[in-house]
């Protein structure tokens, strides 16, 4: 019986990460399928950037806290286990948002989803990982620069926290990140990716007439 919930358990947790916040908030108030703006993403930053932001902002909560929910539901089920059940529900709350069954299997890139698993496995852990990320949006300005550089700092902090499946499950985060992120990364060796309005390089280069 613990294995048949735990199975539905880790369904939940895809199908909660499926969730596509930033089409659905588009569609029903704003009457557009963020997809067909900006940079075809689903996420936080391009919701800021096509439908402003207080939904951005909106979409950047609900996506977090996919991650956090997922992450916690073999708890709120009062499945025991060993702890890293916590990851893999929360590992699979971030497939469904890149792959989500609601959208062809196709999503977003996961930065704040993978924010909430960190929330909701280790406080402490996700302490660090906003030490480390925030800094950089800011002295960057840009978000697809910053996460990048962010989850290898991240990967690497996790060994101060000697926890072996945290380990692995960060790694597969930075894999995915990364193939995720190929875009970007090709606009920001082209000097095309988008900045945002926000932070030192930002200011650095409106100071100088760049923008």
């Amino acid at each position: 019986m613990i294995n048949l919930k735990l199975i539905l358990v880790f369904i939940l947790a895809y199908l909660i990460g499926s969730f596509p916040t930033g089409v659905i908030i588009g569609k029903i108030f704003f009457a557009e399928d963020i997809r067909d703006y900006g940079s075809g993403n689903i996420g936080t930053t391009n919701s800021f950037r096509v439908l402003g932001p207080f939904a951005g902002s909106f979409v950047l909560v609900v996506d977090v806290l996919k991650g956090t929910l997922a992450t916690n539901l073999p708890r709120l089920f009062h499945i025991a286990g060993p702890k890293y059940l916590l990851l893999i529900s929360g590992g699979l709350a971030i497939l469904g948002h890149t792959f989500s069954i609601f959208l062809k299997f196709k999503g977003g890139k996961a930065v704040a989803t993978s924010a909430g698993l960190f929330l909701g496995y280790n406080l402490k852990f996700f302490g660090v990982c906003a030490l480390i990320f925030l800094p950089l949006v800011f002295i960057t300005s840009y978000v697809s620069l910053a996460s990048l550089i962010a989850v290898v700092l991240i990967f690497i902090s996790t060994f101060f926290f000697h926890d072996l499946f945290l380990e692995i499950i960060v790694g597969c985060i930075m894999v995915i990140l990364f193939i995720r992120h190929r875009s970007n990364i090709k606009r920001l060796i082209n000097h095309q990716e988008n900045i945002i309005p926000f932070g030192l390089w930002y200011w650095y280069k409106k100071k100088h007439n760049k923008l």
